[in-house]
Parts: structure tokens; C-alpha cells; sequence
């Protein structure tokens, strides 16, 4: 009887090591080819009213407080909350006061470190509905970068967000546009902020780039691909707004219109010029593309 307990108690020593074994291998985050300036520090600032940048060189990341709690707008790659838990709290914020999670794509370099933010904070997490199985399972049914395991920790949503939905907290209201393509859920965000001389109309623009394995006339996992990037380039020409930012800090040339330690000028950013350059770029690029097929 002895025996057999010793016996027992080995085997569920070994089931156990095995679950551990298994676990922690699931966990394991397939390794992505990162650019420097993605994971650079830099200083976070005011941008303008209540949105603050609290992302890296490159990638942004957007802070807008409310008396009711902060959002977060994308949250760089694995790791990343660690940097900008200390853009927050640097800016004079608390990072447990972060009530929401937004994100403008389901890509590893701008929810990399989505799960650990929530985790610390309780934030509620919102992406657009046809992104969300991406985010759900780490990047691993990704359209074009899919297929070989995860490249972030998984984030249930708890909204799904759809063309024209409204975000609310605390006194704002951002609506999120829909603008398929990079990928299928890709989203902008519009919305107001004011500071003691004017009310200005905001865009986080997720500009319609395509990546290099992308075919523009349609892949296995999205054949409405090109049609949806179309679709973007021509409703991105047509809105309005003051601000111009970006997923991405040189889509929008932060480094050429702030520098660290520059004062408070929310009108460098106002540039529509740069916006429309940006989008007739990538609409070339796009009918390039077309025409390669």
C-alpha cells in the first residue's frame, strides 16, 4: 500500500511538471523582428487639453484623462507597460486609474502589452469586432503575420466595437471609424478636446499601410482585402479635423513637430497638408500594388 502511495504521489509529480511544461511552452511568445525606434524611450508630453503621448519613439501611445478614469489608446510591444506605466506617472497620473483599452489594430507592436496593462489596471478592453479573434488568441489568426503561434498574451474584449460606435467616459465621447485593410478590424478614432483657448477635433489615424506579404487582389484568410483598402483610402480623404495623429509617430513626423522639453503648442500639430501627402502616398502604393498582381 506504501508503494503504491510513493507510486502515486511520482506520477502526479510527473503530470504536474508535464502541465507546467505545457503551459509555460503555450505562453511562450514567438519572436518578432522589431525595429529600435519601436521600443526607444521618449519623454512623454502634453499634446493637447487632456490627450497626453506616452508611447516610445514610434510607437504612440495616446493618454486622454477624464474625471472618471483615463483610456489608453495602444500599447506598444511585449513589455511596454512597463515604460508606460512610467510615462504615466510621470505626467503626474496614476496608471491604475486607466479604465479603458482602446487599440487601432490587433498587430503585436500596438496591443503587445495590452494583457499585462489590463491585468494591472482592470481596464476594459475594446477593439473592433473583426479584430478581436486576433487579440483573442495572441496575433495567431492574423491574416498575414498569422499561422506560427503567438506574438503577444491574449485579450479577451469586453466590447466589441463596430463603424461609427461611440466611446464614452467621464465627459468624452470618441467615436471609432472603422478603416479595414491593414487589418480587419484596423480602426481611427475622432474625437474633441479643449484647453482654455479653443476646442480642437482630434484624429488617431490608422493609416492604411500594407505590408509586404500582403496581395492587395486577395489572400486565403481575407480575399476582400484589396476592395477594404479601397474602401479606406477613399472615407480617410474625406474626414475633417484640426489634430492629425498616427499609430506610428513618423507617420505623423512627431519628432519634426515636437521635441522633448518643447513647451505647450497643440497647433504643431495641426496639419492637414502632411495628412493628405500621407494618404496620396499610400494610394499610390496601393494601385502599385494593384497593378502587381
Amino acid at each position: 500500500m506504501k508503494a503504491f502511495k510513493n507510486l502515486l504521489k511520482s506520477s502526479l509529480f510527473i503530470i504536474s511538471l508535464m502541465l507546467i511544461c505545457c503551459i509555460s511552452q503555450a505562453q511562450q511568445l514567438r519572436k518578432m523582428e522589431e525595429q529600435p525606434e519601436w521600443s526607444k524611450d521618449y519623454p512623454p508630453f502634453r499634446i493637447v487639453g487632456n490627450l497626453y503621448y506616452v508611447g516610445t519613439y514610434d510607437l504612440a501611445s495616446y493618454l486622454i484623462v477624464t474625471p472618471k478614469g483615463n483610456i489608453l489608446i495602444n500599447t506598444g510591444l511585449p513589455g511596454s507597460d512597463t515604460m508606460i506605466r512610467r510615462h504615466v506617472e510621470a505626467l503626474g497620473f496614476k496608471f491604475s486609474d486607466i479604465r479603458i483599452l482602446l487599440a487601432t489594430h490587433a498587430h503585436f507592436d500596438h496591443v503587445g502589452a495590452a494583457a499585462a496593462i489590463k491585468k494591472a489596471t482592470g481596464a476594459k478592453m475594446m477593439i473592433n469586432e473583426f479584430d478581436a479573434p486576433v487579440l483573442a488568441d495572441g496575433g495567431n489568426s492574423d491574416y498575414v503575420m498569422g499561422g506560427k503561434g503567438m506574438m503577444f498574451m491574449p485579450v479577451k474584449a469586453d466590447r466589441l466595437l463596430h463603424d461609427r460606435d461611440t466611446i464614452k467616459l467621464g465627459g468624452m465621447q470618441i467615436i471609432a471609424l472603422h478603416h479595414p485593410g491593414h487589418t480587419k478590424g484596423a480602426s481611427s478614432f475622432m474625437f474633441d478636446v479643449k484647453d482654455p483657448h479653443r476646442t480642437y477635433r482630434v484624429l488617431i489615424a490608422n493609416m492604411p499601410s500594407i505590408l509586404s506579404e500582403t496581395n492587395v487582389s486577395g489572400m486565403p484568410g481575407y480575399p476582400n482585402v484589396g476592395k477594404d483598402y479601397a474602401y479606406t483610402l477613399n472615407a480617410m480623404k474625406l474626414l475633417q479635423f484640426d489634430i492629425f495623429l498616427a499609430s506610428h509617430a513618423s507617420q505623423f513626423d512627431l519628432q519634426k513637430k515636437h521635441k522633448p522639453g518643447d513647451a505647450y503648442n497643440p497647433d504643431a500639430f495641426i496639419d492637414r497638408a502632411g495628412y493628405d501627402e500621407a494618404i496620396d502616398a499610400l494610394q499610390k502604393n496601393y494601385e502599385k500594388r494593384l497593378a502587381e498582381k
